[in-house]
């Protein structure tokens, strides 16, 4: 019988030398993971969350890439990253259309800090969106091998079942150890196949479902911008304490502490001073950052139809005329209202001097 595995070498791979496309393995419509390995049968070494840059050969000149690793240091025989080909996308695109085994690329890394072996923690919360789901892939494969699986809560969001990268793996694993807790919420269905979990936009309320004690867990981000900003949002809004938040970026992870940009996001103030016009009604009322656009119309002797009061019904929706407010809703107002400058009186707190059409 061939003996086929073979054994690798006693010195970790370093960067000077190429990876070899070793498998190439379809995840969903547009996303593969390619597996590489070193030549000199060198082992890997690198903590679960890291990224790897790529340099890949297009016809135009060379293009370096990079792509956080999937694969999990605890299998060191090999690296590998998931890739899915965004819109516009080229590296991607080239990789999927002609990477194939057996072609060698220079790469460069590992390297980032965005890893939870830095930040132990009893609980955790992984939250990811489409291709950010990757280097929380990576930590739970490693926590999974450690033997020891901590208390994860992982939660992703997706167009569509089908567009679930490792939903397979990841229901392998959840499967069999309690530790493991998945959520899966997508915004439309798959043709003739029912889906049983979350649909729509993740939402402070959908998130308090899915991890009723999510102030006690230490939370990783990853997704696009956009979603990124909208956890951190609900999170503050929430009350958690973003000391425990960590998050990747899509388009530029981050190699040490000394390149991690602020987050510099627009948060409530209690001791900062605001004030709503409420511009049919002649009234002009002072409040705080911390006080909504109903409270304060209630307060001023005016009238807004409300419901739910957390952003849930939709029914205090009402036209911002100028000025800006910290909205955060669950689902009540849709981006085309928002656009158009609808806000909910209910979720939006003003920021400076705001005019409302009330």
């Amino acid at each position: 019988m061939a003996v086929l595995v073979k054994a690798f070498g006693d010195k970790p791979w370093r960067d000077d030398e190429p990876l070899e496309c070793a498998m190439v393995v379809p995840e969903t419509t547009d996303t593969a993971t390619f597996t590489f390995r070193a030549p000199s049968g060198a082992y890997f070494d690198y903590q679960p969350g890291q990224f790897v840059t790529l340099d890949l050969p297009l016809s135009g000149g060379n293009l370096q890439r990079t792509y956080t690793i999937s694969s999990s240091p605890s299998r060191p025989l090999s690296i590998s990253v998931t890739v899915k080909a965004q819109p516009g996308s080229m590296g991607g695109r080239w990789m999927i259309d002609h990477l194939r085994p057996g072609m060698r690329l220079r790469a460069y890394g590992p390297a980032g800090i965005f890893s939870f072996i830095r930040h132990e923690a009893p609980k955790y919360l992984f939250i990811s969106a489409g291709s950010g789901i990757t280097p929380l892939m990576s930590m739970t494969t490693w926590a999974w091998d450690s033997g020891e699986m901590p208390d994860i809560v992982f939660v992703h969001a997706a167009r569509s079942p089908s567009e679930i990268i490792f939903r397979q793996r990841l229901e392998q694993m959840a499967d069999r150890v309690p530790g493991l807790q998945l959520r899966f919420t997508v915004e439309d269905g798959d043709p003739f196949r029912n889906w049983h979990g979350y649909r729509g936009r993740l939402s402070q309320i959908m998130l308090g479902l899915m991890a009723p004690d999510y102030l006690e867990r230490e939370v990783f981000c990853c997704g696009p911008e956009p979603f990124m900003q909208a956890v951190r949002d609900m999170l503050v809004a929430l009350g958690y304490d973003m000391e425990r938040y960590h998050q990747e970026s899509f388009g530029a992870p981050v190699r040490s502490e000394a390149e991690a940009p602020e987050i510099d996001d627009i948060v409530p103030d209690e001791a900062l001073e605001a004030s709503i016009s409420f511009a049919r009604s002649g009234v002009t009322s002072p409040c705080m950052q911390t006080d909504t656009v109903l409270a304060v119309a209630k307060s001023s002797g005016l009238n807004i139809p409300s419901g739910c009061t957390f952003g849930l019904c939709g029914t205090c929706k009402i036209r911002k005329t100028a000025g800006d407010v910290h909205m955060v809703h669950n689902g009540g107002i849709s981006d085309e209202d928002i656009a158009a400058g609808f806000i909910l009186a209910c979720c939006s707190h003003p920021i400076g001097s705001v005019t409302v059409e009330v």
